[in-house]
């Protein structure tokens, strides 16, 4: 389903076929590209992460299972369902408590960001993926407001006819299913249909989930063009189990705080969506070769119940302990590819809206707690951005080549309040941001398996509806104080492939001005500030070797420094009226890791199966600005067993077994940044065993 709805650079359709095993390290990519080629050929950091590697690291249920191979990103599995993914690529997206700033996310090449910035992977079909490609870096401003990488699942095309039955089983109660079938239509079309249902208990009490997923595709193909329709369903009750203070962490990290209980924290997420490409190929007989219009449309509602006390509430101007909001979201997109003599262009331009019915609800009635009280807030929030690209590639000699681009755009927000009872006052308001982000890169070719690129670029980050929300002296209306927040990004980085050997070495430097950071969090309220200057620079290697036949090894690695330059205050309370907490200069960013390592050794015994050992490492974490408290460094080990049954006719059974944190180790596996009730530290999964079975049989 790579139909590239609305992602400007990514080609629709993309119907790359998984490379022989030997070509493995060389995937081909389409993220960030002119046009697909292989990741040798790009003049950036990029990772791909295929379906063999999705399919190993888990049940396919979390982004989080597979991603610790690609350096410079973390994607952070919370344990509770009721918050996303904590995710951040070279530090951009660490300051999120909830959803995914920072980085741009797509799903079959839908928009999982909004115009805004802020997203969300837990919709993610990872059962259907054919990979996720990974962008890091400078070319990833071409993508538009966002600061740090792109993340850009595609599912895999329909090549035949074949049905799915999967079941997993594990500890703490995740039970899934999943089925799915496939094939060809006739007459040029052909069909996907998928569906999935997953429940978890939790280790920690009052932390179960539920997951409901449905997908469809259906295609297409003439002469000359190629037409995808994709359609998705998601619900997701979750309880929310809340973060742990270090004191109670220390004490027992597997407990519940009381108020997860009292207020009954728990969360309802649903979504659906559809999406529409059409691809046309001109040929090669004039400088136009190929066109794509695409348009997408969905609708998510979210429901949540926070543990916001009665008290807090009692401030006439809060908003409530229930946040409850429907999202009505669509875009289009047109592209045109060209080739101009020796020039590879693509132009294109883009369209995405928001509007957000927002309602806010007390978390009681009377002495009952935990239910959905008195309207307390009620508006309308819309972003809309519009945006032009354009993207060349060009050879300056035999051995060189440049690339360079441009996207510029304008992202506009709009409140209509319609809860002004005094002494509630009308929070309506308006603000617009403009941008140019430009970036040039270098590869030069040294042999053929011997690559050198350098990028540059400037960057540009909004914030987003949520940090807009309220000021800081309590007063209503935007926070029109704010400003975007614009990096300066630098990388230089080689690819070396030879003799079954693949290393990418990638250095980069970023210094961002404007940026945006927490100025208080309390009673349910979080208000930003812009302060000043902070730094990026650090190292990301990515190595496989295929040490003999049976033997192959892989590892990531990851050094990072991510530092305020300036002093800033942040306050205690809301509304702030007196700062009194002084953060310096050379503090740590919140939520960023400092140093991170993986590594993973398999071997493949032929019909002993592929035994395989896996170990992470990261170092200690800040989960504040102040850095006065940290979730401490840790290592895990994983190991699991794979193998593959070939039944009659096309049939086919895969086994998998794993069992993760094999020392059973107690660790803080996500922080909650700048969290205003000091519960920063989210518990890691104890030892955990999976088992996985997998028919497959063709229709």
């Amino acid at each position: 389903m790579a139909c590239a709805l609305g992602l400007p650079l990514l080609p629709a359709l993309a119907h790359a076929t998984e490379p022989p095993l030997e070509e493995a390290v060389e995937r081909v990519v389409v993220t960030g590209a002119v046009q697909p080629g292989r990741v040798m050929a790009m003049p950036y950091a990029v990772s791909v992460v295929d379906r063999e590697a999705l399919r190993l690291s888990g049940p396919g249920v979390n982004l989080s299972e597979a991603m610790a191979r690609v350096p410079g990103l973390v994607v952070n599995n919370r344990a509770n369902y009721a918050q996303d993914l904590q995710i951040s690529a070279r530090g951009f997206g660490a300051r999120a408590g909830f959803g995914v700033r920072g980085v741009r996310l797509y799903a079959d090449g839908i928009p999982a960001s909004g115009p805004d910035g802020q997203g969300q992977v837990s919709h993610f079909n990872l059962g259907d993926a054919q990979r996720v490609e990974v962008l890091r870096g400078p070319f990833s401003v071409l993508y538009g407001n966002s600061s740090g990488g792109v993340i850009n699942l595609i599912s895999a095309p329909v090549d035949r006819a074949e049905a799915e039955l999967a079941l997993d089983a594990g500890s703490f109660g995740l039970r899934q299913a999943r089925a799915r079938v496939a094939g060809p239509l006739g007459q040029g079309w052909d069909a996907r249909l998928s569906l999935s249902q997953f429940r978890w208990d939790g280790f920690r009490e009052h932390s179960a989930a539920e997951r409901t997923q449905a997908h469809l595709r259906l295609g297409w193909t003439g002469a000359s063009d190629r037409v995808v329709l994709v359609a998705g369903y998601f619900d997701q009750p979750s309880d929310d189990p809340l973060g742990l203070k270090p004191a109670d962490f220390a004490a027992d990290p597997l407990q519940t705080v009381p108020e997860a209980e009292q207020y009954n924290t728990r969360k309802v997420a649903r979504q659906t969506q559809l999406g529409l490409s059409w691809r046309h190929d001109f040929g090669e007989d004039g400088p136009l070769r190929e066109s794509l219009l695409s348009a997408y449309s969905g609708q998510r509602g979210v429901t949540q119940w926070q543990a916001i006390p009665v008290g807090t509430q009692g401030n006439p101007r809060h908003g409530g302990g229930v946040v409850d909001f429907d999202r009505d979201y669509n875009g289009l997109e047109a592209r045109l590819r060209w080739q101009l003599d020796t020039v590879a262009l693509v132009t294109g331009l883009a369209w995405d809206r928001q509007v957000d019915d927002r309602r806010g609800y007390e978390n009681f009635i009377g002495s009952t707690l935990g239910v959905t009280g008195a309207l307390r807030r009620e508006e309308d929030n819309t972003a809309r951005s519009r945006d032009a690209y354009a993207q060349a590639d060009w050879p300056l000699a035999a051995d060189w080549t440049a690339s360079a681009g441009v996207r510029s755009g304008r992202v506009r927000y709009v409140t209509e309040d319609h809860y002004v009872k005094p002494p509630n006052v009308d929070d309506s308001g308006a603000l617009a941001y403009d941008y140019t982000n430009p970036v040039l890169g270098l590869r030069w070719q040294l042999d053929p398996g011997w690559q050198l690129h350098a990028s540059v670029a400037r960057g540009f980050e909004a914030p987003t509806l949520g940090e807009l929300a309220y000021r800081p002296d309590g007063a209503g209306g935007f926070n029109t104080a704010l400003k975007p927040q614009v990096s300066r990004q630098l990388e230089v980085g080689g690819k070396w492939r030879r003799h079954g050997w693949a290393l990418d070495l990638t250095a980069f430097l970023n210094r961002v001005s404007d940026e945006l950071a927490t100025l208080t969090n309390s009673g349910g309220r979080s208000t930003f500030q812009n302060v000043g200057d902070t730094r990026r620079q650090g190292l990301e290697l990515a190595g496989r070797w295929q040490l003999a036949p049976q033997w192959r090894a892989q590892t990531a690695l990851t050094w990072l420094q991510a530092e305020y330059l300036d002093a800033f205050k942040a306050c205690a309370g809301t509304p702030c009226t007196s700062p009194s907490l002084l953060v310096p200069a050379g503090n740590r960013i919140a939520g960023t890791q400092g140093r991170a390592a993986w590594a993973e050794l398999a071997w493949q015994g032929g019909h002993w199966g592929e035994w395989a050992v896996e170990a992470r490492g990261v170092g200690r974490v800040q989960a504040n600005d102040a850095n006065t408290a940290s979730a401490a460094g840790h290592g895990l080990a994983a190991l699991r067993w794979s193998q593959r049954y070939a039944l009659s006719g096309a049939q086919r059974l895969e086994v998998l077994a794993r069992v993760d944190n094999l020392a059973d180790r107690r660790y803080a596996g996500s922080v909650i940044v700048n969290d205003g009730n000091g519960r920063y530290l989210e518990t890691g999964s104890p030892r955990a065993v999976l088992l996985g079975l997998r028919w497959v049989g063709g229709l």
